[in-house]
């Protein structure tokens, strides 16, 4: 499909599944040799949920070393655009202090809910924490601190499918769509 509707919004073709597909697989591999050899206790892959989670399972199954899986459920979006307030609406089930935690994220766009979830992290004592994006949006990022594993940087367009919702719709396309203007 070049072109999709959702609710009041069109959206048209921006990568295809072959595209996402190669994407996950660099980063899969930068994560793989950074962290093959390292020893010790498994980092802990925190999935940030809802939109991440495509994403992390597509990562996982590249991944070359165990890791234990947890998932944290933010939300700040209201239909196309940041609300600038985040909500922890899913806490961690796990102890992260003392750990290495690997952030799997579908966008960092502003970087307030990842500084959010930086701060959280850092309050319960993980040791290491990397930032693992799928998208990048640098048009729209203001933060000093920096991402360590970026999959593909994106211009500023609001995007749907593989993970990526508008109002909760649209996640399960296979490619991902731009909003057409």
């Amino acid at each position: 499909m070049d072109k999709v509707t959702i609710k009041d919004k069109t959206f048209r073709r921006y990568m295809g599944a072959d595209e996402i597909a190669s994407v996950i697989k660099d980063v899969a591999s930068r994560l793989n040799k950074d962290y093959k050899d390292k020893g010790g206790e498994p980092p802990i892959l925190l999935c940030v949920l809802n939109g991440a989670m495509f994403f992390a399972v597509g990562l996982m199954l590249e991944l070359d070393f165990p890791v234990q899986v947890e998932s944290i459920k933010l939300r700040s979006y209201e239909g196309t655009s940041s609300s600038g307030h985040i909500e922890l609406t899913s806490p961690l089930t796990s102890d992260v202090k003392g750990r290495e935690v690997i952030i799997c994220e579908d966008i960092v766009d502003t970087g307030n809910t990842m500084e959010f979830l930086l701060d959280h992290l850092k309050s319960k004592g993980a040791a290491d924490i990397r930032i693992c994006s799928f998208m990048f949006k640098p048009g729209s990022f203001g933060k000093s601190f920096s991402i360590d594993y970026i999959g593909k940087s994106i211009p500023n367009d609001f995007i749907v499918g593989f993970g990526f919702d508008y109002d909760n719709m649209g996640r399960n396309l296979k490619g991902i769509y731009s909003l057409d203007k």
